[in-house]
């Protein structure tokens, strides 16, 4: 038999991601004080980077004219926002008043200690932005990957594996998507801690795995009778769940106040609402005039050219990140003008396709432009994001906005009582006496994308806390 052999060309196209378009998506995806700390490290690395010595009050303006025209300038601020919060009016610094360590700055003391790629690190420290004041993963991984650069090619298997990850951390619990996940992370290592009862320790796991609602009525008979298991056993399991933490952040909570500095700010300007860049939110760096002029004149070390290039880069890379910061901000401000007169409840229905349509983007560059990223208005500093939502019909025949229904929902289950939470079809019969008629399914919907959890397990949790304040006592 003879094997025939042949050459074959082939053309396709490929999008190579260059160390420039790498380090571009990744700064825009930062928020105003990880770019700061990105851009203090780089002047820390680099020679050939420099601080502008002048605060330059028009630098909103001035991007924006070189956002027209095209150009890229030696333009960002003096002094960082995490510093300048310590400063006296004289400039003096105020060591006394430093930020204590933060939940996320513990997380990502014991990550920088783990063996993992540049790739694994990225990921884990974006679910810890994602945690919620208790220690929970409030975004669910599906919307998370939703929002990651498509060039990135990131799998869910990735994210999963980063989760699980950021889930073997201290405090135990921590990185849960529930109630019930995070009483079962912190009983999962304690398979070999000594003096714990196997059949015990099962009937705790399948509690917090199955019957937390049963659990929160406090009927332990009939909870018994459902799990066939001795009183007595029950009783040690009941108590070695109270020996958890339902909320791993506690311990965190409270510790300093969450300042957030917008990165624009909307005002009203010959009867048109505009976006001005906040220039205390835009580090003011450049490169040194005179290496620059040096290396363009002599021959320089590879080493040399290479860190020439780098500085170009984060320069130019800091820059169009404000550029399509400040153009996806106008966008949104012309698309919300009623929101800006009125308030929250005049929220128009809007989604990422619309901007990204407007200004010829892609969905995944807009949703970086807009997640962490704040702007001043009329009714407060307001994450950009949160101008999107689904429109959503009323009972007079309008439109609404799923955010303002949401936040209509969030606000009902915050004024709730603990020991008798609503019910999704009690929140639903509540915004229909507001005038918004939705099903209880849609409620639930809503509830979920808010990271609310259920009304049984909101008691069982409350149960929990209760309980273990009473051992406590």
């Amino acid at each position: 038999m003879h094997t025939r052999q042949s050459l074959e060309l082939r053309q396709q196209q490929q999008l190579a991601l260059t160390p420039q378009l790498q380090q571009s998506i990744r700064f825009l995806q930062l928020s105003a004080q990880d770019l700061e700390t990105e851009v203090a490290q780089a002047l820390q690395e680099n020679p050939l980077l420099e601080r502008d010595e002048e605060y330059d009050t028009d630098a909103g303006a001035a991007l924006a004219q070189r956002a027209d025209e095209g150009q890229e300038d030696r333009w960002m601020m003096n002094h960082s926002p995490g510093r300048r919060q310590f400063e006296g009016e004289d400039g003096s610094e105020r060591p006394e008043a430093e930020l204590p360590l933060t939940l996320a700055d513990h997380l990502l003391e014991q990550l920088r200690l783990t063996r993992v790629s540049e790739r694994d690190f990225a990921l884990v420290s974006l679910l810890i932005d994602e945690l919620d004041d208790s220690g929970y993963l409030a975004t669910p991984p599906e919307d998370i990957l939703a929002s990651l650069p498509a060039e990135l090619d990131v799998q869910l298997d990735e994210v999963l594996t980063a989760l699980r990850l950021l889930q073997s951390f201290d405090p135990a619990g921590v990185g849960a998507r529930s109630l019930s996940e995070c009483l079962l992370l912190q009983l999962k290592p304690l398979d070999e801690t000594p003096g714990i009862d196997a059949e015990v320790l099962e009937c705790a796991r399948l509690i917090a795995r199955e019957h937390l609602a049963v659990l929160a009525t406090g009927n332990l008979n009939k909870l018994r009778d459902m799990l066939g298991v001795p009183m007595q056993v029950l009783r040690a399991a009941h108590g070695l769940l109270l020996r958890l933490e339902p909320r791993p952040a506690r311990n965190w909570a409270g510790e300093a106040a969450d300042y957030v500095t917008p990165d624009v700010v909307v005002r009203k300007s010959g009867g048109r609402w505009v976006a001005i860049l906040n220039p205390a939110v835009v580090p003011k760096v450049r490169i040194n005039a005179v290496y620059e002029e040096l290396l363009a004149q002599s021959q320089v070390s590879p080493e040399m050219q290479a860190q020439l290039q780098q500085a170009q880069g984060l320069v130019k890379s800091v820059n169009q990140r404000f550029v399509t910061i400040l153009k996806v901000a106008q966008a949104i401000v012309d698309e919300q003008t009623a929101y800006l007169d009125q308030g929250v409840q005049a929220l128009r229905p809007m989604v990422l396709r619309d901007i990204a349509q407007q200004l010829g983007m892609h969905e995944s560059t807009v949703s970086r432009a807009t997640r962490h990223k704040y702007a001043q208005t009329p009714w407060g500093v307001v994450e950009l994001k949160q101008f999107f939502s689904t429109a959503l019909q009323t009972e007079d025949g309008e439109s609404t906005s799923a955010t303002a229904v949401r936040s209509l929902i969030a606000k009902l289950v915050s004024e709730e009582p603990p020991h008798k939470p609503l019910s999704d079809a009690k929140i639903a019969d509540l915004l229909a006496a507001q005038g918004v008629v939705i099903a209880r399914r849609t409620v639930a919907k809503y509830r979920e994308a808010a990271g609310i959890e259920p009304a049984i397990m909101r008691k069982a949790r409350a149960a929990l806390d209760a309980a273990r304040s009473d051992v406590g006592a």
